[in-house]
């Protein structure tokens, strides 16, 4: 079984999942962070892929997208420091990035290359759902990949329907129509959103991100989802702490009050 089928099968909720960006805040960091997160207890781990246009990120991971390429880090590279990962490491993989790098890198290529380095699944925020369906499911189901895709606030029920109905692993709830960045809390609005999205009994579990960075917003999640999704505040602390993924677990603890 596909170790995030697996994980969601075996833990129905307060799955906390971590996402850093490959080469930040210095090079060559993906297996030392992965490893890091494991060992402090995390359930699933994205690793972003860097790019010049991250139109969906806001200051934060834009900034540490742009420092991890300035470290030279390419798609290329993200696969062979992973290469042997899984020989220590067990919880879920999942690689996160834009369409463009991935298209020329090309898909049968990528899918591949994420099958022999043990990737579980693929966040590809600009890919076109069509394009999803006609070229790139095909080609992922024939490698056991998850494709995840996001739903917003302002996705119609119609569209959620068929992203349900059409993917497997969970389904990325972004809290907000807005880039990513830490919040204090999640206003009216969104909760009335989570409230209505719980009110269609979709298939696929949920896991919402964008936005949670202390106990409230992490509870709000917790209690409207499988689990949350934690970028930016990580990719904070992972920097402020010098790359030391181990202090920034610790500090992220504080920050959550776990």
């Amino acid at each position: 079984m596909n170790r995030i089928n697996q994980l969601f099968a075996n833990k129905k909720q307060n799955i906390l999942s971590i996402y850093f960006c490959a080469g930040h805040p210095k090079a060559g960091n993906c297996a030392e962070v992965i490893t890091s997160l494991e060992r402090n207890g995390i359930d699933m781990i994205e690793v972003g892929i860097p790019f010049s246009d991250p139109m969906a990120d806001g200051p934060v991971i834009q900034s540490a997208a742009t420092a991890s390429l300035r470290n030279g880090t390419t798609l290329s590279g993200i696969f062979s420091e992973l290469e042997g990962i899984r020989q220590s490491v067990n919880i879920p993989l999942v690689l996160m990035g834009y369409l463009n790098p991935i298209y020329h890198f090309g898909y049968e290529k990528f899918f591949c290359k994420c099958s022999e380095t043990g990737i579980d699944g693929v966040i590809i925020p600009d890919l076109p759902f069509k394009d999803y369906i006609e070229e790139v499911k095909p080609i992922a189901d024939r490698y056991d990949i998850r494709v995840i895709m996001l739903i917003t606030p302002e996705t119609s029920d119609e569209r959620i329907r068929f992203i349900d109905s059409n993917t497997d692993g969970f389904i990325y709830m972004v809290s907000s129509a807005a880039v990513t960045g830490a919040q204090k809390e999640f206003d009216a609005a969104k909760q009335a959103y989570f409230n209505h999205v719980n009110s269609m009994n979709l298939t696929q579990p949920r896991m919402i991100g964008f936005g949670i960075s202390n106990r409230a917003t992490l509870e709000s999640a917790q209690k409207n989802a499988a689990g949350c999704i934690i970028g930016s505040k990580f990719v904070s602390l992972l920097e402020e702490a010098g790359g030391d993924a181990d202090k920034a677990c610790a500090e992220l603890r504080k920050a959550l009050e776990l």
